[in-house]
């Protein structure tokens, strides 16, 4: 399957029962929109939202590009493995497309590899990956048993957040390993706020007929090997989402975002959530 170039992610999905029609409804309204990457975790509502990515996928599986993540405590060599088939329990899936571990914890990354590598040969995942690593981190899987099969490394990106710039972006570019940016419009209420409400996005949006929001998916989107993951509850938003997959940003628009938000001069600590 080609990958989607946005994704959709699902953090903070299934925690209300209430919620759970309408957040079924916004996924599967991503995938007739092409965001076929669906991102979610066993972390996420103690796995609520991989039922909830579970329904949305009810006869759609073959439409989806299906991402899922295990928690650093369940990664030893055999943790991994049953926590992966849990996940395909919740989510009434045969195989999970590319398998994450969230961030690194106190169970050794060999071992971790280990049993993601065992995952891979039986079918139960196709690909797996990293999640919150940063370059340190990088360099050290790709020198162990099975980790220079790693296909992607999710972390904290957006226009607020880009130190990953310096050196963790261009090194996952020259070796193909996907950038996935969680939080591409920042995480909490008041964060995104700020986030959108920069006059420079107000001035781009109004030049390219969009919203804020949108011009910040775009910067994203344009930069080769990234993936934006930003979370949709409601059909509406899904579907701003998934428009600015056509918008086109110029050098000029560029250049007046980096004034705003100012690249990395150095080597900075990787961001997380």
């Amino acid at each position: 399957m080609t990958l989607s170039r946005m994704g959709q992610g699902t953090w903070n999905m299934g925690e209300r029962a209430a919620d759970k029609a309408a957040e079924v409804r916004a996924l599967q309204l991503g995938l007739d929109l092409g965001m076929t990457v669906i991102d979610t975790a066993e972390m996420y509502a103690e796995g609520g939202a991989e039922k909830v990515v579970g329904a949305a996928l009810d006869g759609r599986r073959s439409e989806a590009y299906l991402v899922s993540k295990v928690l650093p405590q369940n990664a030893s060599r055999k943790g991994v493995v049953t926590a992966c088939e849990k996940s395909l329990k919740r989510m009434k899936v045969q195989h999970i497309d590319l398998y994450l571990l969230h961030w690194r914890g106190s169970v050794p990354l060999a071992e971790t590899l280990e049993g993601l590598v065992a995952l891979k040969q039986s079918g139960k995942i196709h690909e797996y990956g990293v999640s919150n690593f940063d370059l340190a981190d990088m360099k050290e899987a790709a020198g162990l048993p099975g980790g220079d099969a790693i296909e992607a490394n999710q972390v904290l990106y957006n226009l607020r957040r880009r130190g990953i710039e310096w050196d963790l972006l261009p090194w996952c570019q020259e070796r193909g390993v996907l950038l996935m940016a969680y939080s591409p419009l920042e995480s909490h209420r008041k964060e995104q706020e700020r986030l959108l409400a920069e006059p420079v996005l107000a001035s781009l949006a109004a030049r390219h007929h969009a919203t804020p929001a949108q011009i910040a998916l775009a910067w994203l989107l344009r930069k080769d090997g990234v993936m934006p993951i930003p979370k949709a509850a409601s059909e509406a938003h899904v579907r701003a989402n998934a428009a600015a997959m056509t918008l086109r940003l110029e050098q000029e628009d560029l250049a007046l975002l980096d004034k705003t938000f100012a690249p990395p001069r150095r080597a900075t600590p990787l961001d997380m959530l």
